[in-house]
């Protein structure tokens, strides 16, 4: 077992879940699994041994679910966990428990054609796992929570340096509508803010959304999710925030009080009809290896609303948003990242500011003060 290697665990009751993944992950360069195992008490046994960086966890087993385990690893040592979940309508609830209870992100598996579809996730698997390996997680209430218990558990290794995934032929938004042209918008009193955001996202999400008052601008998001996620995602926002929270529908109208994410497996812009926004749910190819994509909302954004827009970009692996942010800033938006410091992963942000998109970076409990600045 390689000392720099990211040591996992998975935690799955199928077999045949545990062999694919098993050996999906030792393929990739710097994963090394450490044990498979059918439920989380067995996990525990091997975890007194030896504590692994991540954990790949299945919701639903018996003896013990994944969610009161999950609570359990969060409560004394915080550890980043990737949900495997079913893609099931009862899967996606109960992954939105998880990601609530600090998860930082989500796998999906079908009942049906299992070991094809991991095979065909593969590069999605690994780039889960590299992208947990280097996120912060149980901050800052999680870590207060563990102090007292972290002295019964064994020493952590020292995080594992953290990857890229395989390279591979990836799309920008030029496949879904082109760039922002330079013909001056009729001007409008109408509002908007974009938000991407991806790994750690649903987390620091629901940290926003939650701290704003029922009157504020008309808020777009993409967050990273499988297909059948989103649904539960935004119910779940909708039932503890004052705004109203949905999942975005063609021809959704974009109001004030109003956040529309974009649907798992749909790419979602945002248009203009005279002095309104409503957003269009298409199909397409990946962009950036996502659908839905941060950069495809994000052009459309300095498209149909320019100088009206605000974009925020949010913690999250890999270089999604960033070539829309910058596309927006030349629109005349206003565009803010998350600063490094509260990001779960420094991924989004940090190349949105690399490529010269970001006016400013701001800690995540002040997001939401830039958000009512689109009030005006």
């Amino acid at each position: 077992m390689g000392g720099n290697a990211i040591k996992v665990i998975i935690v799955d009751d199928s077999a045949v879940v545990r062999q694919v993944l098993s050996g999906l992950l030792n393929a990739a360069s710097g994963i090394t699994v450490m044990h498979a195992v059918a439920n989380p008490l067995l996990a525990i046994e091997r975890m007194k041994v030896q504590w692994p960086d991540v954990i790949v966890l299945d919701v639903e087993m018996p003896k013990m679910d994944g969610i009161t385990f999950l609570r359990k690893i969060m409560a004394e040592r915080p550890t980043p966990v990737v949900i495997c979940s079913t893609l099931t309508e009862k899967g996606a609830q109960t992954s939105m428990e998880a990601l609530a209870a600090g998860a930082v992100s989500i796998i999906t598996k079908p009942r049906l054609d299992l070991k094809q579809f991991l095979h065909d996730s593969a590069d999605e698997l690994v780039s889960a796992v590299r992208a947990a390996a280097g996120a912060r997680v149980g901050q800052p209430a999680q870590a207060r929570a563990s102090a007292t218990a972290a002295a019964q558990l064994p020493a952590a290794s020292a995080p594992a340096p953290v990857g890229l995934p395989p390279v591979t032929a990836k799309n920008n938004a030029d496949v879904i509508l082109p760039p922002a042209d330079a013909r001056p918008m009729t001007t409008t009193t109408e509002r908007v803010v974009a938000i991407g955001t991806s790994t750690g996202g649903t987390q620091a999400l629901e940290e926003v959304l939650m701290a704003l008052p029922r009157v504020c601008p008309g808020i777009v998001i993409v967050q990273h999710m499988p297909e059948k996620f989103t649904a539960a995602f935004a119910a779940r926002l909708d039932s503890v925030c004052a705004v109203r929270v949905k999942e975005a529908a063609n021809n959704d109208r974009v109001l004030q009080g109003q956040v529309l994410i974009a649907p798992g497996g749909k790419h979602m812009l945002l248009r203009r009809n005279g002095a309104q926004y409503y957003v269009e749910v298409v199909d397409g190819p990946l962009v950036n290896r996502h659908r839905p994509s941060v950069d495809v909302l994000f052009r459309s954004a300095a498209r149909a609303a320019g100088a009206n827009a605000l974009g925020v970009i949010m913690t999250g692996m890999g270089d999604d948003g960033a070539a829309g942010m910058l596309e927006m800033l030349k629109a005349g938006a206003r565009t803010v990242a998350q600063d490094e410091a509260s990001c779960v992963v420094y991924g989004m942000p940090k190349e949105a500011v690399k490529r010269g998109g970001v006016e400013k970076s701001v800690p995540l409990n002040a997001i939401y003060r830039e958000i009512l600045q689109q009030l005006g």
